[in-house]
Parts: structure tokens; sequence; C-alpha cells
């Protein structure tokens, strides 16, 4: 969550506790109240979305990379000095399993890495003759689709993470206008209370920003002072 969305967020829990803490029986106030408290339901929602998003394309990321360490290590060193030796019989093999280990891209990886898998297969009974060991290539092909696994789960990841990312940046909206609607009744029924308008204002001000007229560093529910009215 950015600090924009979240300090809004942060303002609208404030409120709402205080709402609760001073209940107002007035239907207007009682409707934006419950309004306020299914914005920040909303908003939680979205959080964990995109905690659990972000969380996704790391777990993604790092699978990714310990896939590609595996498979240089193990099946695609093998296949290569295997196509290597059998390009004595078939120069064709020469190439087929000249493998680039400084791909820039997993895409890029990927398909050198499939189309050596696929050579692989397509040439076995030479293959054979030279040393290549079935286990080996069928792990190799069983890792391929793995990183496969794991590029989708990065795609959904990223997509999951950026819905979140834009339901909380317009629920956070929704909290400060709603906000600003409770703000004038509040003011009203505090107006002789300098002690809970004070309360009031501290709770419905967005730390952390800057409002035209604030003098304590906060965004303002009407972006007024923050002072209470005398």
């Amino acid at each position: 969550m950015n600090s924009h969305s979240r300090r809004r967020v942060e303002m609208g829990t404030r409120a709402l506790e205080f709402s609760r803490a001073h209940s107002d029986t007035e239907p207007g106030t009682a409707t934006a109240v419950a309004r306020l408290e299914q914005l920040l339901a909303r908003a939680n929602q979205a959080a964990t979305a995109q905690r659990n998003g972000l969380i996704q394309v790391r777990a993604a990321s790092a699978r990714k990379q310990e896939l590609r360490r595996q498979m240089l290590a193990v099946p695609i060193a093998h296949l290569a000095e295997v196509g290597r030796a059998a390009a004595r019989e078939e120069h064709e093999l020469g190439k087929a399993f000249r493998f680039r280990p400084d791909a820039s891209t997993y895409f890029a990886f990927r398909t050198a890495a499939r189309g050596m898998a696929n050579a692989a297969q397509a040439h076995r009974e030479v293959l054979v003759k030279y040393g290549l060991s079935q286990p080996v290539l069928d792990e190799f092909v069983q890792m391929l689709d793995q990183l496969d696994e794991a590029v989708v789960l990065g795609y959904e990841g990223r997509a999951a993470h950026i819905g979140a990312t834009r339901e909380l940046r317009s629920v956070s909206t929704e909290i400060f206008r709603t906000v600003r609607v409770m703000d004038g009744r509040n003011r009203q029924r505090f107006a002789e209370d300098g002690q809970l308008l004070g309360s009031w204002i501290s709770a419905s001000t967005v730390l952390g920003t800057r409002g035209r007229g604030t003098e304590s560093g906060g965004e303002t529910p009407e972006g007024g002072e923050v002072r209470p009215a005398a």
C-alpha cells in the first residue's frame, strides 16, 4: 500500500473509532458511519490481496532463479556435452545443443532450454549412443514445466497486486470523502466542546501531508484549519 492510501485508511480507522466512542443517532451520520465501516473493510481486504500478490511474485521469482540454476548445473550441461559428442556423427546436432547460459531474460532462457529438450527427444536414439541419460532428460522436461508454472504464478501475482493497488487508491479516496461528509456534523455537535472537537479534528486529519491552511502538517477533511472553533 502506498503512503498516500495508507494514511487515508489510517485516518478513516481513527475517525471510525471516534464515531463509535461518540455515537450519533442522527440518521445521516449513522449512514455515513456505516459506509465508512464498509469502506474500511474493503480497504483491509484489498491490502491483504495486495500483500499476497507481492508474496506470490517474490515466490515465483525465487523459484525461477532456483530452477534456472538447477537446469544449468545438470541437465543443460549434460545435454550440451552429449550433443557435442553426437555432432561428430550428425553435424546439425552441434547447433541444436549449443546453449547460451547468459540468456538475459527468462523468456530467452525458456525458449533456448525448451528447444534443447525438444531436440533431445527428437534425436534420442542417436544421443543415447553418446551417453544421453533418459532420467536426466525426463527431469529436465519436468523442470521446464515447473518453470512455466512459476512464470504463470508471477503473472497472476503481479495482476493481483496491480488490481488491489487500484482498489486501495479508489477506496481510500472514498474514505476521505466520507469523513468529509461526517466532519460538518461533528463540528456542529462539538462546537461548544473544544476538547472533543479537537479530538475529532485530530482523528480526521490525514497525517504526514500538508494541505492549504493546516497547522499540524495534516490534510483535514475540509482542507481548512485544524484549530477547534472558538
